[in-house]
């Protein structure tokens, strides 16, 4: 309600910027800018939210609020429901486009690798809802070590993405240059112990919140909310250095353009004539 208020109150441009920033995420067919993946990034830490608002209205709509249908797994709105992997890939699906998209406009194989990374959830969703419609001795012997697999593959490869990509931490390089004077020693962040705590809680992070993509998992209430609060922590993390990156990116890229108009420029007034006398 708060976001389609029409009126101009409450930041009118900031509400319909985010929403068109929504839309062109569900829709992305132009070029992707920093708001888009910035933004559907956030989304794929709130899938679970996505999953429950799903279950709530789908409650509301078959009168099942407050009723012995609620705790009914097998009912059309309970936990075994096959509409709930389908509504937690979803903001993983429109990454994936988004990556799809950056390839076709940038032809750059960054954007693929990064579409594979996202694509690596969706094993993990699908496996896991496979034990309610497989057989226990199928699903131990077979489903089960294929979901741990992909989970693992899917925890790793997203923290090594973090570290290498977004943050651009590979090899830990800022942390080791502190020490000589250059362009990534000013960080905004300029404290050792900052690196090597975001680097060891994102790992242990990572590998958690795969238990909230995993919907035979979900009947520990308590731990699913732990795990949830946990992920909004690392999410929040991620948001200070993803934008710290792209800012050293677009401030080493103002300094290159500026370096170059100055050398352009000197050789501008070398190459001019002269009216000199001599």
């Amino acid at each position: 309600m708060g976001l389609i208020f029409p009126f101009d109150i409450f930041h009118l441009s900031s509400r319909y910027y985010l929403l068109r920033t929504f839309w062109r995420i569900v829709f992305p067919l132009q070029a992707i800018t920093f708001s888009d993946f910035f933004v559907a990034d956030i989304l794929t830490s709130m899938a679970k939210v996505f999953s429950d608002l799903e279950r709530s209205v789908c409650r509301m709509v078959h009168q099942q609020v407050a009723t012995i249908a609620w705790f009914e797994a097998d009912s059309v709105c309970g936990s075994h429901s096959v509409v709930i992997p389908l509504v937690l890939v979803l903001p993983y699906v429109f990454r994936l486009f988004q990556c799809l998209q950056q390839y076709k406009d940038t032809r750059e194989k960054t954007s693929l690798f990064n579409a594979l990374k996202y694509s690596t959830a969706v094993p993990v969703i699908f496996l896991s809802a496979l034990k309610y419609h497989v057989v226990p001795d199928r699903w131990t012997n077979f489903y089960r070590p294929l979901w741990l697999l992909s989970s693992v593959l899917n925890s790793l490869y997203s923290f090594y993405w973090d570290v290498t990509r977004d943050w651009d931490l590979s090899c830990f390089t800022r942390i080791f240059k502190f020490n000589k004077p250059s362009l990534w020693s000013y960080l905004l962040h300029g404290r050792k112990w900052v690196y090597f705590w975001v680097i060891g809680s994102n790992l242990i992070l990572r590998c958690t919140w795969t238990y909230k993509l995993s919907a035979h998992l979900r009947h520990n209430y308590l731990t699913v909310f732990t795990i949830a609060a946990l992920e909004i922590f690392r999410r929040f993390q991620w948001v200070f250095f993803r934008v710290e990156n792209e800012w050293n990116k677009m401030t080493s890229k103002s300094n290159i353009q500026l370096q170059m108009s100055e050398i352009s420029s000197e050789e501008d007034k070398l190459l001019a004539p002269s009216n000199h006398d001599v």
